[in-house]
C-alpha cells in the first residue's frame, strides 16, 4: 500500500524551520500546545492528523492526552507492534524507538524525540502502505539501498504479463472530475514506468478482469485499510499479483490547480504514479525525492521518477531498451540528487562526457 514522500513548499520550509529554532528546548521542557496559526500552511484546519502538532518537543518520560493516538499512527504504519488496546498516553521506550526507527527511514535527524521537523513528516498527509521492514509476510517489506520491496520482492511474472490491463471502477467514482480527466492522468503515470520497463499498460473495459483494479472509496471499504478523512491517508495499492489501487474519495482531488483553489487539492497524478509504483512491487523509499516517498503535501505536483526509483523498478523488470539514464541525471543533478550517490553514477556521467568530446 502507499507511503508518500513529503513535498515541502517555500511556505512550509520556513515555517518548519522556524518551528524548529523555537522548539529545540532541552529535554525536560514538556511539549507545547500551538494555537491554529502555527499550524503547517499547507494542511486543512480539518486535516486528520492535525493534533500532533500538541506533541511538538515530546520525549520519553512525557505524558500527555492523546499520545495513545501517535502510538496508533506509528502501529498502523509498522513501527509499534503493541496491540492497540494496550497503547497509554506514556512516552515510553517503545515509542521512543519507534521514533528512531521513523526518522531513520524518512530521512530525518534521528533524535528519538518529536521534535518539530519530525511531528510535520508525520502530520503529513500520506499513502496507507506499511513503512514496516520484516521477514514475513507477502506486503512486508525487504529493504535494499534506499529503495525497497515487498518480503519475497513479488512481481508480474510471465508472457502474459508483458502488457498489464487496468480499469476503472463505475461504482466507485468521484463527481467533481471528468472521467476523462481522471484517465488521462493515470495514462501518464502508467507512462513513466513504461518508459523505464519492458512493461506496457493498456486500458480495459472489463473491470472484473483487468490485472489492475482502480477505484475511489471512502472510509471501511471491506480491504482492511480502511480510509480516514481529510488529508490522512491519501490513497493505499497492493503488492503484485494482487493489483487493487484505492484513492480515498474524502479528498479534493485535483488535475490542474489553477482550476481547484482549495488548499486541500491532492494531485491525482503524482498519487497514482506512486501507488502504480506499489502495484508494481516496490515499498516505501528513504529519499525525498523519490516517487515512493511516503508523504506527499497538498497542492503539490510530484510526477518525475528519480534514479532511486528507476534503479528499484528495474532490478525487478530490467530496463525498457529505449531508456536512456542521460536525461534522468540531468534532471536529478538539477535537484541536488546526486550528491552523495555512489561513484558508478559520476563515473557514468564523465564517461558520457568524454564520448560527447571524442
Amino acid at each position: 500500500m502507499f507511503q508518500f514522500f513529503r513535498y515541502y513548499n517555500n511556505t512550509s520550509f520556513f515555517l518548519s524551520l522556524s518551528l524548529c529554532l523555537l522548539f529545540s528546548l532541552p529535554s525536560l521542557f514538556p511539549a507545547r500546545t500551538l494555537p491554529g496559526d502555527f499550524l503547517p500552511a499547507d494542511l486543512s484546519p480539518n486535516a486528520t492528523w492535525n493534533n500532533f502538532v500538541n506533541f511538538i518537543d515530546a520525549g520519553k518520560g512525557a505524558n500527555f492526552s492523546g499520545m495513545s493516538e501517535l502510538k496508533k499512527y506509528f502501529h498502523r504504519f509498522g513501527y509499534l507492534q503493541i496491540v492497540p488496546d494496550n497503547f497509554t498516553d506514556l512516552f515510553d521506550d517503545n515509542l521512543e524507538y519507534a521514533v528512531q526507527n521513523y526518522q531513520k527511514n524518512l530521512g530525518l535527524t534521528v533524535t528519538g524525540r518529536l521534535d518539530a521537523g519530525t511531528v510535520t513528516q508525520i502530520m503529513a498527509p500520506r499513502c496507507g502502505v506499511s513503512d514496516a521492514r520484516k521477514t514475513s509476510s507477502s506486503d512486508e517489506i525487504h529493504v535494499t539501498k534506499h529503495y525497497a520491496y515487498f518480503y519475497g520482492q513479488p512481481r508480474w511474472r510471465g508472457s502474459s504479463h508483458t502488457t498489464l490491463t487496468y480499469a476503472f471502477s463505475r461504482d466507485h467514482t468521484i463527481d467533481y472530475l471528468s472521467p476523462s480527466d481522471v484517465k488521462d492522468a493515470f495514462r501518464r503515470s502508467f507512462s513513466r514506468w513504461s518508459s523505464v520497463i519492458p512493461v506496457n499498460f493498456t486500458e480495459s473495459d472489463t473491470y472484473s478482469t483487468a490485472d489492475i483494479k482502480i477505484g475511489f472509496y471512502g472510509g471501511d471499504h471491506g480491504d482492511g485499510e480502511p480510509f480516514d478523512g481529510v488529508l490522512g491517508v491519501l490513497a493505499h495499492a497492493f503488492s503484485p499479483e494482487n493489483g487493487r489501487l484505492h484513492l480515498d474519495d474524502a479528498e479534493t482531488w485535483a488535475v490542474d490547480f489553477k482550476s481547484s483553489k482549495s488548499k486541500a487539492a491532492v494531485d491525482l497524478e503524482s498519487v497514482a504514479t506512486h501507488e502504480i509504483g506499489h502495484i508494481l512491487g516496490l515499498a516505501h523509499s528513504s529519499v525525498k525525492d523519490a516517487i515512493m516517498y511516503p508523504s506527499l503535501s497538498p497542492r503539490t505536483k510530484k510526477v518525475d521518477l528519480k534514479i532511486d526509483d528507476v534503479e528499484g523498478i528495474q532490478a525487478l523488470y530490467g530496463s525498457n531498451p529505449d531508456f536512456s539514464y542521460s536525461s534522468l541525471m540531468e534532471s536529478d543533478i538539477s535537484s541536488g540528487w546526486v550528491i552523495g550517490r555512489s561513484i558508478k553514477w559520476l563515473t557514468y556521467l564523465v564517461l558520457v562526457i568524454v564520448g560527447i568530446l571524442l
